[in-house]
């Protein structure tokens, strides 16, 4: 990128222009006495309102005017910097102006949108907010782009459906993976199911899977192998590995979390015994044993989930209960089936369809109210029917409690050894729920499967491959770019006080003691300032948001 980082000495040319966003802006202020009054701003030389600023023509006026108009600086008055600042800055560096020398100022949000029927004072503000960022833009400086290596290789823990989807995408992909998985073999609990809701086989699907990971060249297994240390941070992880031969140490530029989950063992629940009350998980395996032989089997559906202990609804227990009671009702019809239930959860039309070509089978379905719940006690099920208003007796062979998923139990260890989060429930915590759904929160981790939220084999599979392609977004790149907006700590004036150790939620600042002075990772640091907020020397501050800036804008306003 050809930049004109010379400019630092040379007096500043800002150019400003103002987007009358359609109507969005321009319908409740006046864009064009706003331009005007910016043309009249110290180092000022040129302004501009645009209908669209963000359009190709809006984009063409700015990288024109810094050619033609020589300017150094270049303020936008237009909407938000979380959405637009990325467009204008990279426009500004095309046009050969280092892309930090750029100042945007959000009239929408702060003007018309708070300020509508009030055309006057949407104005006045928006002149004010104008010359705010015109002070700050002349004392900006060019900054240059941190840059970084990559290792392309990847860390997938867990070997599950996920994570063998993962690892599986990834070696599609040419990159080296390491695969790791706590038990002796792969496929997680998958290995334990009879039947897939598909009608597949739910071992001989995993097989298929299982081989093909194991035969690709650039897929390194470790079974039995756990996690023990990792160091680093994005495109350059170190990590700890003991397996059965001991401890190794390797290098990931990514790291794939799909640790999958496990099925609640009901202790206590609705007289469970393993014998004639069993779980959901239990009865798969009784289903591939070829062990099933009842008369009567009831399902009690949420056992153990949605109470005040496990508030959370497991998702995929509906779908696998009804997926079992077909299967029983298929082989043995003169079986008597019932499901009991509080909300069926059979999300998705094949799901739905499900549910219907169940109660065709002649399989029953009762409400069960979660203040009055089935007792069940000497081969006997009792339940309140709340459409008859009646309580309803069974003599039952078998009672199937439908229980949860819940998070491992080594998952808080690895969340605090990955620095990752956890939600309430135990569960990995995604960065966003919808716009970064298989993100954690630290940049080159990623999470797939139950290990993020209960999920079904498809859903597991689907979302290893979308880490794949998130992690491929990172390795494919020939060095690691991040922003330059980040902290700086002044070595002469650090006084090693390690204030803003504690401050950093990026873990960013280490202490040397050899220095005694505190230094900033620049690839772990994501500029949230509360380092240079936090000093009580000032030797910490933020690029771009340095205090002259900063007054600068004060003292405009």
């Amino acid at each position: 990128m050809n930049v004109k980082n010379e400019i630092l000495y040379e007096s500043p040319r800002i150019g400003v222009f103002v987007c009358d966003c359609g109507s969005n802006i321009a319908g409740h202020l006046d864009c064009p006495d706003v331009a005007e009054y910016a043309r009249t701003l110290p180092d000022v030389v040129y302004a501009k309102e645009n209908l669209y600023t963000c359009s190709e023509a809006g984009i063409g006026e700015i990288k024109k005017a810094i050619k033609e108009q020589d300017l150094n600086r270049v303020v936008v008055a237009s909407c938000s910097p979380r959405t637009h600042q990325p467009l204008f800055s990279s426009s500004c560096a095309e046009a050969g102006l280092n892309p930090y020398l750029f100042e945007m100022v959000n009239i929408r949000d702060q003007c018309s949108w708070v300020h509508m029927g009030e055309r006057q004072n949407a104005t006045h503000k928006a002149k004010k907010l104008v010359r705010m960022g015109v002070a700050k833009s002349a004392g900006l400086a060019p900054l240059d782009e941190i840059e970084s290596s990559l290792v392309r290789k990847v860390l997938v823990i867990g070997g599950g459906i996920a994570g063998l989807s993962a690892a599986q995408a990834l070696a599609d992909m040419k990159l080296d993976v390491i695969l790791v998985e706590k038990t002796s073999g792969f496929g997680g609990l998958l290995q334990q199911v009879h039947r897939l809701d598909s009608g597949k086989s739910a071992k001989e699907t995993m097989l298929t899977i299982i081989d093909d990971v194991c035969s690709r060249p650039n897929i390194v297994c470790h079974t039995q192998a756990k996690l023990k240390e990792t160091g680093g941070y994005i495109g350059n992880y170190n990590v700890k590995i003991e397996t059965k031969e001991g401890l190794f140490e390797e290098k990931a530029g990514c790291i794939v979390v799909a640790t999958g989950a496990v099925p609640l063992v009901p202790q206590g629940l609705y007289g469970y015994n393993g014998k004639n009350v069993i779980s959901l998980m239990e009865l798969e395996k009784k289903l591939k044993k070829q062990e099933f032989s009842a008369k009567c089997v009831v399902f009690i559906q949420c056992a153990g989930a949605r109470t005040k202990e496990k508030e959370y609804c497991s998702r995929i227990c509906c779908m696998i209960g009804v997926k079992n009671a077909m299967l029983i009702k298929k082989k043995h019809p003169l079986t008597d089936v019932r499901i009991l239930y509080r909300d069926m959860q059979m999300y998705g039309t094949y799901k739905e369809q499900m549910l219907w070509n169940a109660r065709g089978m002649g399989i029953r379905f009762d409400v069960y109210n979660p203040g009055n719940p089935p007792e069940v006690k000497e081969g006997k099920l009792e339940f309140f029917q709340a459409v008859t208003g009646k309580t309803v007796s069974l003599d039952t062979d078998l009672v199937v409690l439908s229980t949860p998923l819940v998070p491992g139990n080594d998952s808080g260890s690895l969340a605090n050894m990955l620095r990752v989060p956890t939600d309430q429930n135990g569960f990995f915590l995604e960065a966003h729920a919808k716009l970064r759904p298989l993100d954690f929160a630290a940049d080159g981790i990623f999470v797939c499967g139950s290990g993020r939220y209960p999920a079904t084999s498809t859903e597991a599979r689907t979302q290893g491959i979308g880490a794949a392609s998130r992690v491929a977004a990172i390795l494919f790149k020939e060095k690691l770019v991040k922003s330059a907006i980040v902290a700086d700590i002044n070595p002469d004036s650090c006084v090693g006080c390690m204030a803003c150790l504690s401050m950093c939620p990026c873990e960013a600042i280490t202490y040397n003691r050899e220095k005694q002075t505190c230094e900033v990772n620049e690839i772990l640091c994501k500029g949230c300032g509360n380092c240079a907020a936090t000093c009580p020397s000032h030797s910490a501050q933020l690029r771009g948001f340095k205090p002259e800036q900063l007054l600068a804008q004060i003292r405009a306003v």
